[in-house]
């Protein structure tokens, strides 16, 4: 599918969206559990106003279908807090719902996270698991480079998941 930039908008999800993620990450975190560090089980007991404080504290990005204002997708982002490494930002919590895939929402949220995080950061890192082809290719077109693989980096029921860990400079150093 191509992209129709009149069938979707991305904005910065806040304190008002809070329900409407919420339902949105656990439907995520339940139909691709490899693909988050997070459990629907630890989320789940998350409330609203927790789902709230989190949108406050970090920068997500929503993609909302213009005909309906549904949620079509999500990806989130914050600076690393350690002072060494505050020079780097996390895009964490991807997920666009398998409706929207392929529509371009994928590519328009990885490229808001981008655009915010250079006026904050020289670098953005994210991880992957090793085997999703289709979003190490999202990624990897949007200027990122895998630098390592972390092995058995997740572990879901009895089964080990790599992780890829991406990088992109986006802003010289200062």
């Amino acid at each position: 599918m191509n992209a129709d930039p009149e069938s979707f908008a991305i904005a910065r999800l806040g304190a008002g969206d809070a329900a409407e993620y919420r339902v949105l990450r656990l439907e995520g975190l339940r139909q691709s559990p490899e693909s988050f560090s997070s459990s629907w089980e630890e989320e789940n007991t998350q409330t609203v106003a927790d789902v709230a404080a989190r949108l406050e504290r970090n920068f997500v990005f929503g993609a909302r279908s213009t005909a309906t204002g549904a949620l079509l997708g999500v990806a989130g982002f914050y600076v690393q807090d350690r002072i060494k490494a505050s020079h780097k930002g996390v895009l964490w919590g991807m997920y666009v719902r398998p409706e929207a895939r392929g529509t371009g929402v994928g590519r328009a949220l990885v490229a808001s996270v981008i655009q915010c995080a250079a006026t904050m950061v020289e670098e953005i890192v994210l991880t992957v698991g090793a085997g999703n082809a289709s979003a190490i290719r999202l990624y990897a077109r949007a200027g990122f480079k895998r630098y390592a693989v972390e092995p058995r980096a997740l572990k879901i029921g009895d089964r080990y998941r790599d992780e890829a860990m991406m990088a992109l400079v986006c802003r010289p150093p200062r």
